[in-house]
């Protein structure tokens, strides 16, 4: 007897057990947004602001910095634009959670959100006022890049580069199988162990 499509997998739906992937999205994006905040507050009420704080050596700094301009205070007087594009990827990100059902898209997705939402938060909430408030910037490497950032910054940046990787090797947002060239030069899918879980193998 054959495999019904809900034991199979193979009825095109993602498999029941991937419908917890949305949360983890959402568990991922919560945690830099809150580590943001937090570390964010800290600064603002403990570092003095445009004072160079060493924490190793020169390896790693604190440098405490309002920054009107976007990530790592580039194209510094045009806030209320920034304050408008990070409030449509907030809407897209989340209109994209109803087809979710990849893990490393959804790590990617919640990184981005949690990164977006921790700078228009400062955009909203915190001086000159909304919806043109000033980032609070505060870790420097300068080693590494000569800019000053912050923990939202590093969450979007990981996330774009985990997309990058994403789009390499193909994995679709909807958990579906990927698509790769046979033999012959034709596409083919590629199957998922995941979804085919449960299948005997047979006709």
């Amino acid at each position: 007897m054959s495999d019904t499509p809900e034991a199979s997998g193979t009825s095109g739906q993602p498999a029941p057990r991937k419908r917890w992937i949305p949360l983890l999205l959402l568990l991922v994006a919560a945690a830099v947004f809150i580590a943001d905040q937090l570390v964010k507050n800290w600064v603002v009420a403990n570092l003095p602001e445009g004072e160079t704080v060493p924490v190793i050596g020169e390896f790693l700094q604190w440098h405490f910095v309002r920054n009107p301009g976007a990530a790592f205070s580039m194209a510094s007087g045009s806030t209320w634009i920034f304050t408008i594009l990070a409030a449509v990827v907030v809407v897209v990100i989340l209109w994209q959670i109803r087809r979710l059902r990849s893990i490393s898209w959804s790590i990617f997705l919640g990184l981005l959100l949690g990164g977006v939402l921790g700078n228009l938060t400062d955009r909203l909430t915190r001086d000159p006022g909304f919806p043109v408030g000033h980032v609070i910037d505060f870790i420097s490497t300068p080693w590494m890049i000569p800019a000053i950032y912050n923990i939202a910054d590093m969450g979007i940046v990981v996330g774009m580069v985990l997309f990058v990787l994403i789009t390499l090797f193909g994995v679709p947002i909807d958990g579906s199988p990927r698509v790769r060239k046979s033999a012959t030069g034709e596409r083919e899918p590629h199957s998922d162990p995941e979804l085919s879980e449960g299948n005997d193998g047979t006709p």
